[in-house]
Order: C-alpha cells, then sequence, then structure tokens
C-alpha cells in the first residue's frame, strides 16, 4: 500500500485520510482500490464500530486524477472506482465524512452515501460532469433531484455549478457546516467515536433500515450512471473536454 491513502485506528474509529497533497488528494485506480479495501476489511472487523474518510484540513479531493482516467478508463462495473462504490455502498458500519477545501466530483457524490458528513463553512463543492463531456455518478442523478428538488439539483448536475460548505448543510447534503477544516475534522472524529459507546447490532439495523427503502432502485441507478459514464468516457465529446483540462493543468 502507498502512503496516498493513510490508515489510523483509535479505538474503535478507522479513519482513512487521503494524502496526496501535491495533486490536491486527486483519485487514482490503485487509491480508489485501497479505499475499497479498507473499508470492506472494517466492515468484517468487529472492532470497528465507525469509519472517517477525510482528506487534509484544507483540501477533501480534487475528484478523480484525470491524467489517470484518461489513461485507462473504467470499462466496466467492476473497475476501481465503482469496486470503491461498492464497498461504501454496503459498509454496515457508520461512515462519517470530514470536508475542507475542494470536493469535487466524486468528492462531492460520495458523500451522499456517508452517514454523517461535516464540512468547513468554506468548503467548494462541486459535480461538473457536464463539464467534461461525462454524466452523473454514484447515484447523484436519484439523490439529488429528491434530495434538493429538480431546480435545484438541475443547477448542481446540468450546468456544474458549484457551491459551499455552507450551503451543503443548509441542502441537507451534509450534517453541520464548521468554521474551519480543523474543526470539520475534530467535529467528524468526536462524532465517530461516540459510536464506540453504542451498541453495534443496533446502530447497524438502524442504518440498514434507513438505507433499505430505496436501495434496489438505487443500485439500478448506479449502474445505469456507470454504463453511461463509461461509454461518455470514450466519447469525442468528452476526449476533449478532458484532453483540455489536462492541457490547461
Amino acid at each position: 500500500m502507498t502512503d496516498a491513502i493513510l490508515q489510523q485506528r483509535e479505538r474503535g474509529l478507522l479513519i482513512l485520510q487521503l494524502n496526496r497533497p501535491d495533486k490536491k488528494n486527486a483519485l487514482t485506480r490503485a487509491m480508489y482500490t485501497q479505499l475499497a479495501e479498507a473499508l470492506e476489511r472494517a466492515d468484517a472487523d468487529p472492532a470497528i464500530s465507525a469509519v472517517v474518510i477525510q482528506g487534509s484540513t484544507e483540501c477533501f479531493t480534487a475528484g478523480n486524477d484525470i491524467g489517470d482516467f484518461l489513461e485507462q478508463p473504467p470499462s466496466d462495473l467492476d473497475s476501481p472506482p465503482f469496486h470503491f462504490m461498492n464497498s461504501l455502498l454496503n459498509c454496515r458500519k457508520p461512515v462519517i465524512a470530514a470536508v475542507a477545501g475542494a470536493a469535487v466530483g466524486i468528492g462531492t457524490t460520495l458523500l451522499l452515501h456517508c452517514d454523517l458528513v461535516y464540512v468547513s463553512r468554506d468548503a467548494r463543492l462541486r459535480m461538473p460532469f457536464v463539464n467534461l463531456g461525462l454524466c452523473p455518478e454514484f447515484g447523484s442523478s436519484l439523490i439529488l433531484p429528491r434530495l434538493l428538488g429538480h431546480a435545484k439539483a438541475a443547477q448542481l448536475l446540468l450546468l456544474g455549478e458549484g457551491f459551499s460548505g455552507e450551503q451543503a448543510a443548509a441542502w441537507g447534503i451534509a450534517t453541520e457546516a464548521l468554521a474551519s477544516g480543523d474543526a470539520a475534522v475534530a467535529k467528524a472524529r468526536e462524532i465517530a467515536l461516540r459510536f464506540d459507546t453504542l451498541g453495534p447490532g443496533a446502530v447497524q439495523v438502524t442504518k440498514q433500515l434507513m438505507k433499505s427503502v430505496d436501495r434496489e432502485q438505487l443500485r439500478q441507478v448506479i449502474e445505469e450512471e456507470g454504463a453511461l459514464f463509461t461509454q461518455r468516457l470514450r466519447s469525442p465529446e468528452a476526449i476533449a473536454a478532458l484532453s483540455g483540462f489536462m492541457a490547461r493543468h
């Protein structure tokens, strides 16, 4: 395992920290695999009561590493990004996110599947899929219209507009907005440690009940989005947009 994903145990808490500061914590195939495997191990480990996913106190993640994506784009639903999505979707333990700075693309959509999300007020969240010739992923085309209504979801998905941590909390995407990145990380860890004092069976059954209502529909949407996303990656429109992004960065 490389140090791009740092793992730390604190009592019954597993902390997974994105640690690629020179690339704004942009996610590679290897990082997706490491995150997926860590979530699966945590889910199977009775000593783990909760998982925290965080970046640094200045940056959560800039989303996918575009160069890595172009070099070997995901070709099917067994590819590393989808392995990670399934692992997070299937995790029975509470997953808490701590977000500061940029949270782009999957950096925002993964939050829709965490149980608790603590953000800095000035965090910058964005899902610029259309701007890159792509389409929404990780169930965002289903979850966001239900959560925000069609008009607001269209602003975020059809236009790819960004929003702040304060807005994320007001809209129900985040649990609470804190004054700083340090405060968001501290709050996420403080809350996650509370699960060490609660009955794990009761917590897991409650999470299962909360997630079960739309579970099959959500799985179907994620698969449909994933199939369309992989198709879009090979389209001239997306190749031009992604190549243009690479040239600018």
